[in-house]
């Protein structure tokens, strides 16, 4: 990728260049001064000050800080009346709210509950906070907002502008005209080739064209600099059972060689909420969350679900496992924002949503995820982690949790992978390609969907497959539950990168040193036949005590030891089973 980062000053010298521009409105808050911008940013604006350009395309990693520097350029434009209104464009009503309390911050009022009825916001506001859908509503109102006085419009996730022909579209027409337009994106590729208005394509002569950002600040560079943390992931496999739609039961292990149907299917059975392969992860990642808990004690986790339906079932899950009730998330609602920002400021456990927290939301404290999603493109991959990657303090490192699929597995080797917008086909003289724009996002919205109808998802189990970090893979397999697994799972949450791969090579070669034990036969059927034995001794317990069954579960671990059920070993469900019989006939 062309940008002003491939040759960067040094960090002194983009300070300093950075102090020589005009002061932000000195009557109004001190906020985002030189000294406080990051190199990257005060780089990047020493860069929009000197060409003053009417398109910037700015291409910073999640996490980087990508609403300072828009607000620093809005102001400093302001304060030189290059502009003066400033207009924010954003995919959710959240991030409205969001723009509007980080605007306050450097003296700019942001409207964010702006509708299209009002048709101008009031006098005493700088401008507004809008989403894509809004702009595409009614692009000819936007037009003669922006056309009635130089306006700075803020196009954050720029990319969302090919998300649907209206919307792109819809910013065309509306924002053709502005004075001034600053674009932002984390993640400047598409999963489709609908072009992304207002950026610049060029063809680097193999007949592709890809997106030219004015200035790139890639993760590894993030990553060096302490701006980001690093993210572990932690990926498991297990034994799925499903039925198809003609009927037949298929039993495969995650992540194993599939057809893509196949492979499909499988994940989909791991993602079932009342399957074990779910209770399993999300076990495992609330022993993470406590661990890492332990370094950095207000540290949360994220659980990012299919859908609503998925995402209730997920949280009573993890209620019984935590024994805190999660904070649930469900839809871009009313109180959504006031629900991301109380559990943004609180130190709450847990938050489970759909699709609204997987991109631009800012909660810092996100330290362990569970991506228990069957979204698969590299845009909703990359904007999902981006949520774990903003560091606080140095040693902070995320965790991630993955089901063991191939797609998934290569998107998290490529973290480090910068990648351009690419068009795979060349622009014609009068356009692009109408067959190209039909096709916008269709991929990625195809992807979210997992759709075999007559599935019926039958039964799951976990285990863990391995750790991928810095590059590199940990492990060499572990029962989920066994001492193995939690060797990873109890990795201090607050150590420098190299220290967090010593700690993964130490492991793996420990497990590598340890005597190998005979294989046990693998019998899902056994295991499933003494599952369903337990469940039900249980409940005809529960039936005769009239303790729930909840109790009598959580009375036989205590008494016979291991885990819960879902992660207990068919020996260890046994022990269970002979403790019930021995209560049906009086022996405690």
């Amino acid at each position: 990728m062309s940008s002003l980062s491939s040759h960067p000053l040094p960090k002194t010298a983009s300070v300093h260049a950075a102090e020589t521009l005009s002061p932000s409105f000195p009557q109004r808050a001190a906020w985002g001064t030189a000294s406080s911008l990051r190199a990257w940013q005060a780089e990047a604006l020493q860069a929009y000050m000197a060409s003053q350009p009417q398109d910037f395309l700015a291409v910073a990693t999640p996490g980087a800080g990508k609403t300072t520097f828009a607000l620093r350029v809005a102001t400093e434009l302001m304060a030189k009346g290059a502009v003066r209104r400033v207009t924010v464009v954003c995919p959710t009503e959240h991030l409205k709210t969001q723009w509007s309390e980080s605007a306050v911050r450097v003296g700019l009022t942001l409207d964010p509950d702006f509708t299209n009825a009002q048709g101008e916001e009031g006098s005493f506001f700088d401008g507004v906070c809008v989403t894509y859908a809004q702009v595409a509503a009614n692009p000819g109102l936007h037009k003669r907002r922006t056309a009635s006085r130089p306006t700075l419009v803020i196009l954050d996730e720029i990319h969302h502008g090919g998300d649907a022909l209206s919307w792109g579209d819809g910013i065309r027409e509306a924002f053709q005209g502005a004075a001034r337009r600053l674009s932002l994106t984390g993640t400047p590729f598409r999963s489709d080739d609908s072009p992304i208005p207002f950026v610049e394509y060029a063809d680097d002569g193999d007949g592709v064209f890809r997106s030219r950002a004015d200035y790139t600040y890639g993760y590894a560079e993030a990553l060096r600099d302490g701006v980001v943390r690093p993210v572990m992931f932690l990926s498991y496999s297990g034994q799925m059972r499903w039925q198809t739609k003609q009927g037949d039961v298929v039993e495969a292990t995650l992540g194993e060689p599939l057809t893509k149907d196949m492979t499909g299917q499988a994940w989909r059975t791991a993602l079932n909420p009342a399957g074990d392969w779910i209770q399993a992860v999300l076990a495992a990642a609330d022993e993470r969350l406590t661990a890492v808990r332990k370094s950095i004690p207000d540290a949360g986790g994220l659980v990012i679900a299919t859908d609503q339906r998925a995402a209730r079932a997920y949280a009573e899950r993890l209620e019984a496992i935590s024994g805190q009730r999660p904070t649930v998330v469900l839809s871009d609602d009313a109180g959504a924002s006031d629900r991301i920002a109380e559990f943004s400021a609180g130190d709450e456990r847990w938050m489970i949503a759909v699709r609204m927290v997987s991109e631009g939301v800012d909660v810092p404290r996100l330290a362990v995820g569970v991506y228990a999603t069957s979204a698969s493109t590299p845009l909703f991959f990359a904007q999902a982690i981006g949520r774990f990657v903003r560091a606080r303090k140095r040693g902070e490192t995320a965790t991630v949790f993955l089901p063991s699929v191939p797609q998934l597995l290569g998107l998290a080797a490529e973290m480090e992978v910068e990648r351009d917008h690419a068009l795979g086909e060349k622009k014609r003289e009068d356009g692009w390609d109408d067959e190209l724009l039909e096709r916008a996002n269709s991929e990625e919205q195809a992807s979210d969907q997992l759709a075999f109808p007559g599935f019926e998802a039958l039964e799951s189990d976990a285990s863990f497959d391995r750790a991928l970090f810095d590059g590199g893979e940990f492990g060499l397999g572990a029962e989920a539950g066994s001492d193995e697994e939690a060797d990873f799972l109890g990795i201090p949450g607050l150590l420098e990168p190299e220290q967090v791969t010593t700690l993964l090579r130490k492991r793996q070669a420990a497990q590598s040193a340890q005597p190998k034990k005979a294989a046990p036969v693998s019998d899902p059927r056994r295991r499933r036949e003494v599952r369903k034995e337990l469940t039900s001794l249980v409940s005809a317990w529960a039936q005769k005590s009239g303790q729930p069954h909840a109790f009598v579960h959580a009375e036989l671990r205590r008494i016979c030891g291991g885990p819960e059920v879902a992660r207990a070993s068919v020996e260890q469900i046994e022990s269970r089973i002979g403790q019930v019989r021995r209560w049906f006939v009086g022996r405690m």
